[in-house]
């Protein structure tokens, strides 16, 4: 039997080559949300990409976590689209938050035609972001508004129910929003490092 010895023993005579980390991806989507940059490996949304938002009913506040967002989106006055949403957004609310409304659309649609709507605007490529809230959306079609987001450069926003957080999900950024006993933000998955232990406090709620 071989000898034991001890790998910081080899590491030190460079008996074993020590990689490096690769550093994680920075993007240029920040959340506003500073307590949320701080523990996303791209300090924010992923550029491009669908962000998948999982809640345990409609209305909980969820659209407080992306109105920094579209309000610094909508000051660079390309349009925010929102599809078939469950509730009519408060455009005082919104207003308040520096959104500029004249640039956000929205769209209604039967439920057989709500991704098929979202894909298409994100696909355009003349959407900066597309809000949508799905009822009936499995794995493949998460997949196609990925891929559409990516050829049309656009942040998706896609809102479900906790529920399918069991599920596998092409989205490189799952986050929960959790209300009892606290609202708070829990990163499920987060493409580019494991998603952080403790849970970011979330306050302040606006539809």
């Amino acid at each position: 039997m071989g000898a034991v010895v001890a790998l910081a023993d080899l590491v030190d005579a460079r008996r074993v080559w020590r990689g490096d980390s690769a550093p994680a991806p920075q993007g240029d989507q920040p959340t506003g949300l500073a307590a949320l940059d701080a523990v996303l490996p791209t300090s924010g949304w992923p550029d491009a990409s669908v962000s998948e938002i999982l809640l345990p009913m409609d209305g909980v506040g969820e659209l407080r976590l992306v109105l920094p967002t579209l309000a610094r989106l909508t000051k660079g006055k390309r349009p925010v689209v929102v599809v078939a949403p469950p509730y009519a957004p408060c455009a005082m609310g919104w207003r308040q938050r520096d959104v500029k409304l004249g640039q956000v659309y929205l769209v209604r649609a039967p439920e057989k035609d709500v991704l098929w709507a979202a894909e298409q605007c994100l696909r355009s490529g003349a959407c900066s972001a597309v809000l949508v809230w799905p009822r009936l959306a499995d794995d493949r079609a998460l997949r196609r508004l990925q891929v559409a987001a990516d050829t049309g450069r656009s942040l998706a926003f896609v809102f479900r129910d906790h529920r399918h957080l069991a599920n596998a999900s092409p989205a490189p950024l799952r986050l929960e929003l959790v209300t009892q006993p606290n609202p708070v933000i829990r990163v499920r998955k987060c493409r580019g490092a494991n998603p952080p232990q403790s849970p970011v406090p979330f306050a302040d709620t606006v539809h």
